[in-house]
Order: structure tokens, then sequence, then C-alpha cells
């Protein structure tokens, strides 16, 4: 698909590096239109005729309008026997979806499986409708096409029979039993803290406990304890608690307790302030404390943990230590702790902490980031799947997937949608509502594209590039996944989706419903709630660029700087409330001051971001249409300044870096960009310096023939064995020149590698990242010299 990475910033305009396939070449001959439908006839063909083997249990559908039931019969057929559920619909509307759960009497044995998709664990058997039997009409059934299943052993009527969580025979559900009477562990002035005994579940597993006061709710909890909190002192209030399971179904209520809160007149002294308050460990989002016990003339009732002047946690009075979570890494907090009593008498504060998180990559290590674009595919015939060949697996630590868009219309990330970019770089539509969910999780990949050799079945609600993701993560279960959204082509709509509080709210829950959750829209058979879930460990923000002029027609304003503090605060409060492991939230972030200056408060989105990738090449560049700088060579990707640069602003990596730095930004939250592309012109005079910033005419013709001016390592060297490959020692550059009135490339090499690796330690930065790894060689040459460099 047409989509374009990101030029350098700021000055005339031009085209990003450009990972473009060739047009037509977006999906081989022969595969788009004709093929599917010849692949879908086969199925439902084989789905008539032959075993359902088992597969992996699919999200259940949503529950529909109609009653489902299902019966069950037996047919002995001498050495085995057959047994069959037909779903009935006795609603007045068609259900769309069915699931059938139930499990098998001792002694059974499975030897078969028709006419749906079947998990079994142990003696528990989950059945997952066929794509051709999901529907039942009103007033009809599954038939002639219900599920059904051969087995050895004694014949029987399995027990705990369920569809679509309704049992089987319509009868309605046991919700649970009334909890034990609630008591109060805890009486202050503000809160009442309760417990009591568990309720009895009936049909289905508890989930939780509702706390009422008379007929309101004023707590929820999941175990058998809860803190009421917000309570008028010395007020007399009413409790009861009631259980709900995990279908919904709410019991009846325990019996009630009254509880008069604490009167403040009675008790005027505060606790003493707790002592000794220090740092029991920290990790890259979360810092442990203890602290000495305070001491009260009634009772002390809670410790008050505080981060800077803001509650970060509340522990009981029997507990001397907390740990704060949702902190940002390499991060320097100051922590206090008060005590309080039954009163709410406030303590005055301990003495102070300060404590620094750890990096995302742990002390002494570096991490190493690689860009996967979505599009490689196809023209690159790049695939997941050379991510383990190449050893680049191996050697990475996270892999962002580029990219995915926003919603031209409602704000909300985009997916579902398989839609080409124009191909013209300088139309402002280019990107609009453009996205790949075909490449994402609907394009069956072929054994030999496939991680772990296995094909895509074709009709597996998982498939494409995410699945192979998945196969990947559980070959390399250290690797984590990140979700690029935006990119050159796709930045056009941040600036709406983060100009309202309402607007960031609404487009963060999208992004974590749809990548973090893994929600994703049905599109031809794949996809469907929660099949998404797992494969990606966070979120990426490629806006380019906040501020300032990006891909031409794209949004922006003055606005966008603090906005974009704000869109990084909703996206890390949002993936904090999930809970579970740490999800990372990054950004891809300028080297140009000016760009840095219009759209990134380098003073505030750290306390958001785990890390910045800081873009370290497309200094220079021709640009595929020759509207960047066509007429001049330069170093696209130099690690230190060139006294020969004839531009008025030096461009290198040590000054985009001293940027960040001087800024305050701590080194352990940023990572160098390492280029395996190439920039090249033709037409280049020697000009006495083998072409360096010498005359050109234009790009040189790429990889691709809608993409001049770009090659990958691989390509480069492959096409050019004889080029003459120079080492530019003051700025640490590698180019390579054809001769006179020849062309001339500005490229990473391993030499190049090494010497901005060392710098990169040197400078005590998190580390290097890629743009983008199919450009590396089949053996992974430079991915072995980044990973060689940062250990």
């Amino acid at each position: 698909m047409f989509h374009r990475r990101r030029p350098l910033s700021g000055r005339s305009p031009r085209r990003g590096r450009g990972p473009l396939p060739v047009a037509g070449a977006r999906r081989p001959s022969g595969t788009h239109g004709t093929a599917r439908p010849r692949r879908l006839i086969a199925a439902l063909a084989a789905a008539l005729l032959l075993p359902f083997a088992a597969l992996t249990t699919l999200a259940s559908p949503a529950h529909a309008a109609g009653t489902l039931t299902a019966t069950f019969t037996t047919q002995d057929n001498g050495s085995w026997w057959k047994g069959t559920y037909v779903v009935h619909n006795s609603g007045t509307a068609a259900v769309s979806g069915w699931t059938l759960e139930f499990d098998l009497p001792a002694g059974m044995t499975v030897t078969g499986n028709y006419h749906g998709d079947v998990t079994v664990s142990g003696r528990h058997v989950t059945v997952e409708n066929a794509f051709y039997n999901a529907n039942v009409p009103a007033g009809g059934s599954t038939e002639p096409y219900s599920y059904w299943f051969t087995a050895t052993g004694t014949a029987g009527t399995p027990t705990n029979c369920t569809v679509n969580g309704d049992k089987c025979d319509g009868t309605p559900d046991v919700p649970p039993t009334a909890p034990g009477t609630p008591e109060a562990t805890a009486v202050t002035a503000h809160s009442v803290a309760l417990g009591w005994s568990a309720a009895r579940p009936g049909d289905h597993p508890v989930t939780s406990y509702e706390v009422l006061n008379g007929s309101d709710t004023v707590a929820t909890t999941s175990g058998t304890s809860a803190t009421v909190t917000g309570l008028t002192p010395a007020t007399r209030y009413t409790f009861t608690v009631r259980a709900k399971d995990k279908r919904g179904n709410t019991g009846p209520a325990s019996e009630p307790l009254t509880v008069e809160t604490v009167d403040p007149s009675t008790d005027p002294t505060p606790p003493t302030a707790p002592g000794n308050l220090r740092s029991t460990g920290e990790t890259a989002s979360s810092v442990g404390l203890a602290w000495d016990r305070s001491t009260d003339n009634v009772a002390v009732a809670a410790y008050d943990v505080y981060r800077g002047d803001t509650l970060a946690k509340t522990v009981g009075a029997d507990t001397t230590t907390a740990t704060v979570d949702g902190l940002s890494p390499a991060t320097a907090y100051t922590f206090t702790v008060r005590a309080r009593d039954t009163a709410d008498n406030s303590s005055a504060a301990s003495e102070a902490v300060r404590v620094t998180t750890d990096d995302v990559a742990g002390e002494g290590k570096q991490l190493k980031v690689g860009y996967f674009v979505q599009w490689g595919i196809y023209g690159r015939q790049y695939f997941v799947k050379n991510l383990d060949t190449s050893g680049a697996a191996a050697r990475l630590d996270v892999i962002n997937y580029a990219f995915e868009n926003l919603d031209p219309t409602d704000l909300t990330c985009q997916a579902g949608v398989t839609k080409g970019t124009s191909g013209n770089p300088q139309d402002p539509d280019e990107g609009t509502g453009a996205g790949d969910a075909d490449a994402d999780y609907a394009r069956p990949m072929s054994a030999a594209q496939s991680v772990d050799g296995v094909a895509d079945d074709g009709w597996g609600e998982l498939r494409g590039n995410f699945n192979q993701l998945k196969k990947l993560k559980a070959k390399y279960p250290h690797l984590k996944v990140v979700v690029s959204l935006g990119g050159w082509t796709y930045s056009k709509f941040f600036s709406d989706a983060a100009a309202t509080p309402e607007s960031r709210k609404k487009f963060v829950e999208s992004c974590i419903d749809v990548w973090i959750k893994g929600n994703l829209p049905v599109y031809n058979g794949a996809g469907g709630p929660g099949t998404g879930a797992g494969i990606f460990d966070g979120i990426d923000i490629d806006w380019e660029w906040p501020g300032s002029e990006g891909h031409p027609g794209n949004h922006y304003g003055a606005q966008d700087k603090d906005n974009l503090t704000a869109l990084l605060a909703e996206f890390r409060k949002q993936l904090d409330a999930l809970g579970g492991e740490h999800k990372l939230l990054t950004a891809f972030t300028p080297a140009d001051p000016a760009k840095i200056e219009a759209g990134w408060d380098l003073s505030r989105i750290f306390d958001s971001l785990d890390y910045a990738n800081v873009q370290g090449y497309d200094f220079h560049g021709a640009g595929s249409d020759n509207s960047w700088e066509p007429n001049r060579t330069g170093h696209a990707s130099n690690l230190h300044a060139d006294a020969e640069d004839p531009y008025p602003f030096h461009f290198s990596i040590e000054n985009a870096i001293r940027t960040y730095l001087d800024a305050g930004v701590n080194p352990r939250k940023l990572t160098v960009g390492f280029p395996f592309y190439e920039r090249g012109w033709q037409g280049v005079t020697d000009g006495g310096a083998d072409g360096e910033w010498q005359d050109a005419n234009g790009a040189a013709p790429g990889q691709f023939d809608t993409e001049a001016g770009v090659r990958g390592y691989d390509n480069l060297i492959t096409s050019f064995p004889n080029m003459t490959v120079h080492h530019d020692e003051e700025s640490v550059s590698t180019f390579g020149y054809t001769g006179p009135n020849g062309q001339w490339w500005s490229f990473d090499d391993v030499w190049s590698i090494g010497r901005k690796t060392a710098w990169t330690k040197s400078k005590g930065l998190l580390g290097g990242f890629v743009w983008e790894m199919s450009g590396d060689t089949p053996d992974g040459r430079l991915m072995t010299a980044l990973d060689n460099g940062l250990k």
C-alpha cells in the first residue's frame, strides 16, 4: 500500500522515506478478487464433508435477541456412537452466532466433531458455530447442519449444557445466595470498612459483590471486603451486600448492618508522623516503600502515600508498606507518607524519600527496537517470518508495527478497512481513510510465509501479520510488540483527535479497545471480539508533526503542543487502568529543534512516555518527487556535524540528542534511529570530493519505480557490487559513489553502526531503533552489527 514514512522536518517541503510497494504489487497477481471466492467455496465444500479439527476457542458472540435452546440425541452404531445437538430458536428474530458448552460423562472419548469449531479442555467441550450454520432463523433450528460428534465408551447425555450462556433446556439461571451479614472492620469519620462471608454460587461463579446503602450502590468489589468512602461524620448508615455472577444474575441482599461514623469533635489529636520512610525496590513502572508505624491516642486508621502533592495510594492501619504503580521509567519521584486516625486527623508528613525508577531495558542493558512495516509483505516480500530467519527476532526487544490510521470522520483508531493510498505524495488526501486489514489479520499466510511453518486455514479469525506476530512472540517470549499510529501519511487527523478532553478520551478508548483488547472489526471472516488480544504490548505515537507542517494537507496548529501532552497523559492513564503487565507508551520524535519547539513539550511529555525514538536519519535527501533537495548530495544519517555541510543548520544525531539532553530529558528515555535504507542522487559531479556535498540531478532510481531515491541496504549492495564505499571519519557517515556523473548514496553499514552504537553507549542513552527491518540482508548483517554494538 502507498504509505510514506517521515521527512526530517522543518525546511523546504520534502517527502519522507519511501517504504512504498510498487504500484500493482500490493497483492501478487491473481490473489485478489478471484482467488478468495474460490478458496471460500472450497472451504465450504470441505466443511460440509469433513470433521472439524479442534481449533482455538473464539470469543462468544453477543447474546442476541431470541431464545435459543439445544436438544441432545444419541445413535448407537455398535463399536461407536453418535451424539447430536440441535440448536432451536423459539424467538421472533433470527440469531446470528451460537456457542455450545457441555461436560462429557466419565468414560466417554470423543473421536470426531462435525459442523462446528471445537475446543476440548479435559471433559469440558466448547463448540462454536461453523460459518455456514451460524444463523438460526426465528422458529427454526440448525438442521440439517447441526453439530454432532462421534464417541466411544458408554453412551450418555452430557451435563451442564449451555447455549450462548443460557441453559440448553431454557430454564432460568439460579442466582447466587445472599452473602453473610457484613461486619464493620474499621470506622472513621468519612469511611466504613466492611467484610462478609462469601455467597454460594448458583449456576455460575460469583464475580463481584455490591455494597448498598439503602437502594444505592456505594461500592463494588471482586472480593469479600470493601471500604465505603465519602460519608458524613457522626451519621448512621445501613449497609447490605449482594452477589453477582458472571452472567450478571444478582442474588438476594444480606442481612443489614447499621454503623455510625465517628464524630471528629471527640478526637482532635492527630497521629504521629510515620518514621524512616525508605524505598524497598523499584521497577520501570513502580516503587516499593516502607515506613515505621505511627501512634495515636485512639487508633491509626490508615496511611496515605503521596507522590509529590498527589495522593497515590492509601493502605490500612495494619500495613506499613506500599507499592506505587503507574510510574514512568527513568524518572525521579518524591514520596511522603501521612498517618490518619479514625477521626480523619492527618499526621505531619514523613521525611521525604526520592526514588528514580528503572528504565525499560534494565541497568547496564541497551534497548533494541525495530519497525516492521505492514506493507512489506507485498513488493518487499518481507514477512514476520523473516524477522526469525534473519536472526533479528532474537536480537530485538521491541517490534513497532507500522502503521495504523485514524478514522477521518469519527476521529478514532481505524481498523477493519482495506483501502490503498493515492500514491501521489502531494495529494492532501493521500492517506485519508486508508488502511490494510487484509495484511493485518485477514490475509492467509502460506506455510512458507509462516513463523512455525503452518499455513493459515483461510477462515480462521486471526490470520495475516497479526497471527504471525502472535506466533513470533510465542517463539521469543522476551519480545514486546507495539502498534505505531500515524506516520507520514496517516498523521492528518491527530490534531483533531487531540483537540478536546472529550475527543482525546474517545480516541484513546478506541485505540485501546481495538489494539490492546483486540476487538478487531470483522473483515472477510476474520476479526471479532478479543481476536487480537495479547498481540500488542503498547502503543507508539508517530504524529508527524504536531504544531508544524508534515504531509501536505495535514491539520496542525499552535494548540497541538499542549494537546499532545494531554493526549499522551490520557493514553498513560487509560493504559495503566487496564492493570496487569505494564503497557508501553512510546513516540517517534523529531531531530529538528524547530519541530521540537513547535510541538513537543520536553519538560512534560516524558511523564507519560516510557521512551522516545529520536529521528536519526533523513537529514538530507532528494525525495521520490524531487521536491526536497534534488540538486545537492548530503549525508542522511551522520553522527556528527560535517564542517563542509553547506546548509545553514548542520543536522546530525549528536545535535538532535543534545536538544533533548539540554532540556533535561533523562538519557535513558532516548533511543537513536538507525536507517536500514539509503538515500541517493543521480548525475552527481565529482568536485574532487567523491561526490560528497556535490551538484546532482535529482533522485537516483530507487528499489521500486514509485520510490525514487530510496533503496534498502541489501538491495543497494546487490545492485551496485562494484560501488566505491567511503567512510567519513569526521562526521561518522558512510557513502557510496559510482563515479563522475553517476549515483551517490548515503547509508549506514557495519562500520558506521559500530561507531554510532559506541557513541550511544558513551552518552548513556537507552539504545537504538531501526527504520525499517526489511532493508537488512537475509542473514541480518546490520541487525547483528547493531546488537553487537549495544551489548
